[in-house]
C-alpha cells in the first residue's frame, strides 16, 4: 500500500467528533496540496479529463439555456454559483485520490464508486449546497430588479449595465458581499464534510460539525486556498469553459490532499470506508 499523506506543519491536535481531529495549520499549503493534486492528475489523466470534460460540457449546456431563455443576465452568477456545486462533482475525484493512496486499482468505474459511499449522507449535503445555490440565484435575480429598475439588462448591454453603468460599482459590491458570505459558509460546510464522508463511515451532521470545525482553526488558510480554488475556476471558465477540463480534475485532486493535511485521524473510532467495485 502507497503512502502519500502530505506532511503538514501543525500545531498540537485536539481531539475532536468520533476521534477525528483537526490540525491547526500554522503555513500556507496551497502550493504543497496542488503539487500532490497534479501528481494525481497525472496519474490518472484519462480519469481527471474525463470529469473535466464533463465539466465543459455542463458549463456550455448551461450557458446555452440561459441563453436561449432569455436571462443571459444570469451568467456571472450562475459561473460563481458553480463554486458552491463543484465538491459534489469531485466526490469521484476524492475516491480516485483515496484509492491511490491506499494502493488500490484505479479505473474511472472504481472512481465512481465515490458516489456510493455513503450516498445516503453525501446525497444529504447535496440538497444543503444545492439550497445555497439556489438562495444565490434568486439573490442575484432579485439584485439585478432592484437596481435596474425591474427590467433585466438585455444581451447587447449586458456587459455595458454590469460593469460600467452608474449603479455598476454599487451594484458588483452588493452582490460581491452577498455571494462571498454564502460562498464562505459553502466552502467551510463542505471543505472536509465531503471527502470525510467518502473516506470515513460518519453522518452528515458530524462530518459537517468537524468541517466548520477546520474551517474555524484555519480559516486564514482556508480562505487563501478558497481564494486559490476561485481563481483557477475562473481561469478555466473564461477560456470558453475548456480550461474547467485541467482545472476541475486538478483542484479535485489537490482539494483531497487538503483534506487529508487538516484531518488527523490516527485516533478515529469510525473505520475507512470500503467497497468492492466489480
Amino acid at each position: 500500500m502507497t503512502d502519500t499523506t502530505i506532511e503538514t506543519p501543525e500545531k498540537a491536535v485536539e481531539p475532536g467528533q468520533r476521534g477525528i481531529a483537526v490540525r491547526t495549520i500554522t503555513t500556507d499549503q496551497s502550493g504543497v496540496w496542488l503539487q500532490a493534486g497534479w501528481r494525481d492528475f497525472k496519474r490518472t489523466p484519462a480519469i481527471g479529463l474525463t470529469y473535466g470534460a464533463f465539466c465543459t460540457l455542463a458549463g456550455w449546456l448551461v450557458v446555452l439555456s440561459i441563453f436561449r431563455s432569455g436571462q443571459p443576465y444570469l451568467t456571472l452568477p450562475l459561473a460563481a454559483g458553480f463554486m458552491l456545486l463543484a465538491p459534489l462533482v469531485a466526490v469521484g475525484l476524492y475516491e480516485t485520490s483515496r484509492r491511490l493512496e491506499m494502493g488500490e486499482n484505479v479505473t474511472l468505474w472504481h472512481s465512481l464508486n465515490g458516489f456510493r459511499r455513503n450516498p445516503g449522507q453525501i446525497g444529504a449535503i447535496g440538497v444543503l449546497l444545492m439550497l445555497f445555490f439556489l438562495a444565490w440565484t434568486r439573490i442575484a435575480m432579485l439584485l439585478f430588479a432592484l437596481f435596474y429598475n425591474g427590467s433585466m439588462p438585455s444581451l447587447d448591454v449586458l456587459v455595458w449595465e454590469t460593469f460600467f453603468s452608474r449603479d455598476a460599482i454599487t451594484f458588483l459590491i452588493t452582490g460581491g458581499l452577498i455571494g462571498g458570505m454564502l460562498a464562505v459558509i459553502a466552502f467551510a460546510v463542505s471543505v472536509v464534510s465531503i471527502p470525510l464522508l467518502v473516506d470515513r463511515d460518519v453522518d452528515v451532521i458530524t462530518a459537517v460539525i468537524i468541517s466548520v470545525s477546520a474551517f474555524r482553526k484555519n480559516w486564514k488558510v482556508l480562505i487563501g486556498w478558497g481564494a486559490v480554488i476561485a481563481i483557477l475556476s475562473a481561469c478555466g471558465m473564461i477560456v470558453f469553459m475548456f480550461g474547467l477540463a485541467v482545472t476541475m480534475p486538478l483542484l479535485g485532486f489537490s482539494s483531497w490532499h487538503a483534506y487529508r493535511g487538516i484531518i488527523d485521524e490516527s485516533q478515529a473510532d469510525v473505520a475507512r470506508l470500503r467497497r468492492q467495485v466489480p
